[in-house]
């Protein structure tokens, strides 16, 4: 049978999900109704998630990088939630492989680990060596995953609709469709791959960003095979000489607005395992699961916003936000929406070197973050475009891993390298080229 959302897989994750979140939904009502404390809610909901992996996990963890999504008790305990699960065993190996590739498949390896080289919540990754020797990652799907991610998203909108009985600031269903979309993407290896082939030729001329390159006659719907490429964690460079982490800080940088800036194309995870760190300071980018592709006319509201920045121009940042999707922008709803705006745009607006976080870091930014939510509320509350979510995320992600880093640049020049030139109709014609030659499905 296919494994394509089972009805019965759907049935058993209902009945897993549903007794771990609804029975905090229940507690989170009662708490509404007669008072009780939301952070011990909270914690309950992340142990709940914490204890059934999964593709639960994913999407929490993407939530918690999302700005009021959910509430910020909620959110400090989802960002705990860690990505690796443990791994399936061989016998589990075994038999997910042949039935990827067929009873003989170890014999199409030179070598083929037994036990993972890392684990997450959709699958698991094994270090192999191909027929001609060369070192090989073999990313494999946990089984029933279909199944239990549509189980994961029906209790995802579930909590969603108990936020907004209680606070109306953020409407959160633009931000649940573009969620769904992208896990739902995440299942495919197919889009994947071609994903990867997009990454190869929108970076082909960045020395400092490595993209690994898939084998087709290795790989399947839910089997990943692609060459191994040798780094280490982000966490474990954080200490090396300034100008190293300098040189690792605008490489990232690059590696994840080029794509976007000339092709209109984003990673939308900066999760710190999906990437590595070699010895040169270059970056190796190890997971295309999470890619949002926009209109060439998103990149130019991006731009927009950031010259009415610049400028004190209302009327610009009112055009920007139309553009990006805001409905019934007033003057009030400006203000508000310019608060967090200042906050991600504010390291580019300087021409000088200066670390990411000068003006505050995290704390300051969740200060921002507070204030901008209970301002929203007072006004009625935002709905906020689907397409908004993954760049915020990656900004605030990036902004993570720059604040690791301790870097100091000039975060100004390396953004303007990008806009300067910006022509939209240019990058409208390089992102259809791009995707026809990667062969990327159409995204939902």
């Amino acid at each position: 049978m296919s494994e394509n959302n089972r009805f019965s897989g759907r049935i058993k994750r209902y009945a897993r999900v549903g007794a771990s979140v609804g029975g905090v939904a229940v507690k989170v009502a009662g708490d509404r109704i007669f008072g009780g404390d939301r952070s011990a809610r909270a914690r309950e909901l992340k142990v709940a998630l914490g204890g059934l992996k999964g593709p639960v996990m994913k999407v929490a963890q993407i939530l918690a990088t999302v700005p009021d999504a959910l509430p910020d008790d909620y959110i400090k305990e989802l960002a705990q939630l860690q990505s690796n699960a443990p791994p399936m065993g061989w016998a589990f190996v075994n038999r997910r492989m042949g039935a990827e590739l067929g009873k003989d498949w170890q014999g199409r390896y030179a070598h083929f680990e037994h036990r993972a080289a890392s684990a997450a919540s959709l699958g698991q990754v094994h270090k192999a060596v191909g027929p001609n020797g060369e070192a090989l990652a073999c990313k494999l799907q946990y089984p029933d995953m279909a199944s239990a991610v549509e189980a994961d998203l029906k209790q995802l909108s579930l909590v969603f609709s108990l936020y907004r009985r209680y606070d109306k600031a953020i409407d959160s269903s633009e931000i649940h469709k573009e969620i769904s979309a992208r896990v739902r993407e995440e299942l495919d290896y197919v889009r994947e791959a071609a994903n990867m082939t997009l990454y190869r030729i929108m970076l082909r001329d960045e020395p400092g960003v490595r993209v690994p390159t898939f084998l087709p006659e290795l790989s399947t719907g839910r089997l990943l095979t692609m060459t191994w490429l040798d780094g280490s964690p982000l966490l474990s460079v954080k200490e090396r000489e300034l100008e190293f982490r300098n040189r690792v800080a605008h490489n990232m940088f690059r590696a994840w607005y080029v794509p976007f800036y000339d092709y209109g194309v984003i990673h939308g995870d900066p999760h710190l395992g999906n990437y590595t760190i070699r010895d040169d300071g270059s970056v190796n980018l190890l997971d295309f699961g999470c890619v949002r592709v926009f209109e060439s006319s998103f990149l130019r509201g991006v731009i927009e916003l950031y010259k009415a920045l610049r400028d004190e121009d209302e009327d610009r940042a009112v055009g920007a936000y139309e553009i990006w999707g805001f409905k019934n922008i007033n003057r009030d709803l400006i203000d508000i929406l310019n608060m967090w705006a200042r906050y991600i745009y504010g390291p580019l607006l300087e021409d000088r070197v200066k670390p990411i976080d000068e003006d505050g870091g995290a704390m300051y930014g969740a200060g921002v973050a507070s204030e901008t939510h209970k301002k929203l509320r007072a006004v009625g509350g935002v709905t906020v475009p689907r397409e908004f979510v993954m760049v915020d995320r990656s900004a605030v992600g990036l902004g993570s891993v720059f604040m690791h880093l301790k870097a100091e640049v000039n975060w100004h020049r390396l953004f303007h390298d990008l806009i300067d030139d910006f022509d939209e109709m240019a990058v409208k014609k390089r992102q259809t080229e791009a995707l026809e030659a990667a062969n990327v499905p159409e995204a939902g």
